[in-house]
Parts: structure tokens; C-alpha cells; sequence
């Protein structure tokens, strides 16, 4: 029931929650199931009925805005919280330091959630600050804070659970610091050999990833084999593809919906822009590929 304001990297808490495949894939096709109608950059979702705010591409805003859902839910008296996600490097922007204190001064039910991956993009933490990480900023504010191993999925979950009861209890906020790795690159455009090592990355891929540590405690406790890993990963690997080449295959949505949902009543100038778009596609309409959109 808590409120969640993510960054990049936090799919698998909407999946979680239960939003289906196909939607996650047509929101990075902006195809027309697309409940941002194709609006958004890809990966930055959203869901209203899953309590999760729609993902925004500038750095580190969703931290004052969570701090804001967090006051609104005190004042409602309830026992819900906001939870909000960011990265290491997100922790060296303005918004950070004015979401940390306005959480304390307003005594908000909120978890700060820092993923400290060990890169900011290309930026190394050992360029990014040089105090003690993240959760050593938590007391200069007044808020409670815990850096636990990120990549053990038991410590995250604890220190989780019992953040969660302390800022229901006690209306406060708390601020917890996941020390982690970034195993792949930091997107498509990004070449991270260019400043790591291949055998930096080995390491925590082979010795400390909480996929396989976490793998190696079931097949230790008899709760999993091989044999389920691997139907588990070919069903797994069905879905994706099922959902890929569905979104694929999926028309985009009707230009004219790039005008709508910003006003309750669409205002003269963008009334303007719409009849003129629609007068251009008329004329022009044979050099644009609109048979893949909607009519």
C-alpha cells in the first residue's frame, strides 16, 4: 500500500506488484496499449492503481516530490508510507538535500532508498564523494539511516520491513543505503570498459551477484534444482519474447493524442497546432509512415 517513486531501475518493484509484461513492453514501444499513449521515454513507468509514480527522466526530482506524497499521507493519518529510489550519484543533486530535510523538519513516513551501485554513469563513488558514502548524511539531518549489502536479498528485506514499521509507528523518515554493483553498462550508448576493468566486473558478476547468491542458498535448503531453473528459464524466456514481438507488432498510438491530457480544456494555442498538424499530414501525409499508427 505504499506510494513508490522510482528512478531507472526499478521494474522488478512494479512487476512485483503485478503489472503484466505486455505493458511493460508496449510503454518501451510507445505503442498504443501504452497507458502513456507513447508520451514518455522508454522504461519510465507508471501505474496509478499500483501506487507507483510515473518514472521522470530529470535526476533526482521524484526525492522532494516523495518527501511532499509522504507529508500528504501524515496529514491523511493513515498507516501508508512512500518509498522513493535513487542512486548514489542522484544523492549529489540539490533535490537531495532538500528532500532529506524537509523529511526531518516535517517528521515524514518515508524510506529513502539508495542504490550505491558503485558508478554514477562513468563517475566512480571515489569521485563522486569523499565522506562516508550515502547513509553517513542520514544523522547530520536527523534521520535514521543503515547501510546494508545490497546484493543479500534477506538484509534488504529486513532492513525494509523494519524501516517500514518505524515510519508507520513513529512518523519519521529513514534512509537506507544498498551497497551494490553494476554489473552491465549503464545504457545502450554506454561503453563501460572504457573505465573499469573486465576483471573488476568478472568478480562481482561470478562471486558476489544476488541472483546467484541467492540461487545457491535455495539449491542449498533444497527448495531448488537445476531442472526447475531450467524450465523455469525457458517459460521465462517464452514470455518475453511473446510480449516483444506482440509490442512489436503493435500500431502506435493517433498523432492527435500528442495534444491531449495537458489541459482540462485544450487552450487556443494548442488548439492552433493540432489543426495545423492535421492540415500538414493532408498535404504531406505520403512521406510519413502513418500506417503504423492508429487512425
Amino acid at each position: 500500500r505504499s506510494s513508490d517513486l522510482g528512478q531507472y531501475r526499478e521494474a522488478g518493484v512494479l512487476m512485483y506488484r503485478g503489472y503484466p509484461l505486455d505493458l511493460f513492453m508496449s510503454q518501451c514501444y510507445g505503442s498504443a496499449m501504452d497507458p502513456g499513449k507513447g508520451r514518455q521515454m522508454p522504461v519510465h513507468y507508471g501505474c496509478k492503481d499500483l501506487n507507483f509514480v510515473t518514472i521522470s527522466s530529470p535526476l533526482a526530482t521524484q526525492i522532494p516530490q516523495a518527501v511532499g506524497a509522504a507529508y500528504a499521507l501524515k496529514r491523511e493519518n493513515t498507516d501508508r508510507i512512500v518509498i522513493c529510489y535513487f542512486g548514489e550519484g542522484a544523492a549529489s543533486e540539490g533535490d537531495a538535500h532538500a528532500g532529506f530535510n524537509f523529511s526531518a523538519t516535517l517528521e515524514c513516513p518515508i524510506i529513502f532508498f539508495c542504490r550505491n551501485n558503485g558508478y554514477a554513469i562513468s563517475t566512480p563513488t571515489s569521485e563522486q564523494y569523499r565522506g562516508d558514502g550515502i547513509a553517513a548524511r542520514g544523522p547530520g539531518y536527523g534521520i535514521m539511516s543503515i547501510r546494508v549489502d545490497g546484493n543479500d536479498v534477506f538484509a534488504v528485506y529486513n532492513a525494509v520491513k523494519e524501516a517500514r514499521r518505524r515510519a508507520v509507528a513513529e512518523n519519521q523518515p529513514f534512509l537506507i543505503e544498498a551497497m551494490t554493483y553494476r554489473i552491465g553498462h549503464h545504457s545502450t550508448s554506454d561503453d563501460s570498459s572504457a573505465y573499469r576493468s573486465v576483471d573488476e566486473v568478472n568478480y562481482w558478476d561470478k562471486q558476489d551477484h544476488p541472483i546467484g547468491r541467492i540461487r545457491f542458498y535455495m539449491l542449498n535448503r533444497g527448495w531448488w534444482d537445476e531442472e526447475q531453473e531450467k524450465v523455469w528459464r525457458k517459460e521465462s524466456r517464452k514470455m518475453v519474447m511473446e510480449a516483444f514481438e506482440k509490442a512489436e507488432r503493435t500500431l502506435k498510438p493517433k498523432p492527435d493524442l500528442m495534444f491531449s491530457d495537458v489541459y482540462a480544456r485544450m487552450p487556443a494555442h494548442i488548439q492552433k497546432q493540432q489543426e495545423s498538424l492535421s492540415r500538414h499530414l493532408k498535404i504531406y501525409g505520403e512521406h510519413y509512415p502513418l500506417d503504423l499508427y492508429e487512425k
